[in-house]
């Protein structure tokens, strides 16, 4: 009746270790009982006390002992070990649950992930590589399994962060008569091929990003409103307050030329303006009869060097009482004319009708 009772769970570390759990449907009532285990083969069996117990409520409950080859077997008796509850005989290599993968390196390429890591020393036949991943936008883990030590998947968004981990697992029926995985190895967190400690960092950078963006157009909007008031400034400064003058400029040959000295440059100007004044004063105007008559007086004198012509409107009106106005200037032999009336430029000399 035992034996129907006692449930045991059998692992093999990595063919390592060995742990064996046992439960029963009803405890032993106030007594321990004792386990031993064997490697050996045939009627010749040595039988090992178990070396490390596992305890539940003080109660001797499993037992942790060295793996020595692929044939076990097992019984769990009372603890005087002179009545027998339960034995069994199995084979090791049928519980095996590897390790974690070692070494494992992820590589980036457009969309895709291709995930490896190091070939465990013996039984890689029986191990597939489990990649599962999601984005902080899954709920659900996504799973891909693919033969050790190499594991692949398409179709990764750049713009997410995808939190990932992988184990090994051991096939089954062929290599194992129970499902058993590596434990996971520790979650990691990408994005477009970098690394990051989580995938909370992904959304501090990116509000980092915004915060520095809004900073940056922040300031180029004050300095755009700081140009257009600067220049608006200017232009009310010049309407109601005028720039005066530099009489440097207005002056450049007082201090050019005379380094300042004002009194120098007054003479000197007085001089030259008076100078033009005298070389470029007009001729003095007559009337024609006056210069008929300075003509006769100087005939003797001097010959006349120029015509006289009539106003055409004087001319053409035949009026004895309108005087023609002359002006005569020196000058070279053209004719313009000037304010309504027409000019006679004769060698040296104007004459202005």
């Amino acid at each position: 009746g035992w034996k129907d009772a006692i449930n045991t769970t059998i692992i093999n570390f990595n063919n390592e270790k060995m742990q064996i759990r046992w439960t029963s449907s009803k405890p032993f009532p106030g007594k321990n009982v004792s386990f031993s285990y064997t490697f050996d083969e045939g009627k010749h069996k040595v039988w090992k006390p178990c070396p490390t117990y596992l305890l539940d409520q003080d109660y001797n409950s499993g037992c942790v002992f060295k793996t020595e080859g692929p044939t076990l077997a097992i019984s769990i008796r009372n603890s005087n070990g002179n009545e027998e509850f339960f034995s069994k005989s199995l084979k090791s290599d049928f519980y095996i649950k590897p390790k974690q993968p070692e070494n494992v390196t992820f590589f980036w390429k457009e969309d895709t992930v291709t995930v490896s890591c190091n070939k465990p020393e013996t039984a890689v036949r029986c191990l597939r590589l489990e990649l599962q991943y999601k984005s902080k936008f899954d709920k659900e883990w996504q799973s891909r399994t693919s033969k050790c030590c190499s594991v692949g998947e398409q179709g990764f968004d750049p713009r997410k962060c995808y939190s990932f981990r992988v184990r090994l697992k051991r096939l089954v029926p062929y290599c194992n008569v129970v499902h058993y995985s590596s434990e996971w190895e520790a979650e990691t967190f990408w994005m477009n091929g970098t690394l990051l400690g989580s995938c909370d960092d992904d959304i501090i950078s990116q509000s980092n990003t915004v915060i520095v963006l809004s900073f940056l157009l922040s300031v180029l909007l004050m300095i755009l409103i700081f140009l257009i008031l600067l220049c608006r400034w200017q232009r009310l400064q010049k309407s109601v307050m005028p720039a005066i003058p530099d009489p440097k400029y207005m002056f450049a040959d007082l201090f050019n030329d005379y380094n300042g000295n004002f009194q120098e440059w007054i003479d000197k100007t007085d001089h030259a303006v008076l100078q033009t004044k005298l070389e470029y004063e007009d001729s003095e105007c007559m009337t024609e009869a006056e210069s008929h008559q300075e003509d006769e007086k100087n005939s003797d004198k001097r010959r006349p060097r120029e015509k006289i012509f009539s106003s055409s409107g004087v001319a053409e009106n035949n009026d004895p009482n309108a005087a023609q106005v002359v002006c005569l200037m020196p000058t070279s032999n053209t004719i313009a004319s000037f304010a309504g009336f027409k000019i006679l430029m004769n060698d040296d000399m104007y004459v202005m009708l």
